[in-house]
């Protein structure tokens, strides 16, 4: 099997509903954005990251592959198959592993710095991604249907990735490095 098609040679590309649209359409920047932040997230879990975080960050990276997925088939007209896609579970799952890491982390008391350990500004890179990709799909949902389900799952993988880097910091031993305030 060949790699290169060559139908996007013109611009184009084609959606999971078979509409095709510019490269430049919002619709494939929001899931270019969500595959972008897939492979950061496979770089911040490569390296010394611990356990816990390396396992649930595999789970995460699987579920950005559904994300991906459901921006790349729009409803409407239906796809000719079935579609996986972002559901609520999806989004406990992130509530669910952010709540077991504030749980064992002291009380944030100020604004921290990205980084501490590579791992830590690894997430902290990703966490900056998450977030544009968010805006990106907030976007798209003013000028089409998007499932909210995928703007509350990007949300809170922000707030996992923020949480995680803490928790990285944390069971590495290294201090998360605290504003200084002027």
């Amino acid at each position: 099997m060949k790699i290169y098609t060559k139908t996007g040679d013109d611009g184009t590309t084609g959606l999971f509903n078979g509409k095709r649209v510019a490269k430049y359409d919002l619709r494939v920047e929001s899931y270019g954005t969500v595959d972008e932040l897939n492979s950061i997230i496979g770089l911040a879990n490569s390296g010394d990251v611990p356990q816990p975080i390396k396992n649930d960050l595999t789970r995460i990276s699987n579920l950005l592959f559904v994300l991906g997925t459901d921006l790349a088939t729009p409803t409407e007209p239906p796809p000719k198959f079935k579609v996986d896609r972002i559901n609520k579970n999806d989004i406990e799952l992130l509530e669910n592993l952010i709540d077991s890491y504030v749980e064992k982390l002291p009380v944030l008391k100020s604004f921290i710095l990205p980084g501490g350990s590579e791992t830590s500004a690894r997430l902290h890179v990703a966490r900056t991604v998450a977030r544009r990709a968010e805006r990106l799909v907030v976007h798209l949902a003013t000028l089409e249907q998007v499932s909210n389900e995928v703007i509350l799952f990007l949300n809170r993988l922000s707030d996992y990735l923020f949480t995680a880097a803490r928790f990285a910091n944390f069971l590495l031993d290294v201090p998360n490095v605290e504003r200084e305030i002027r």
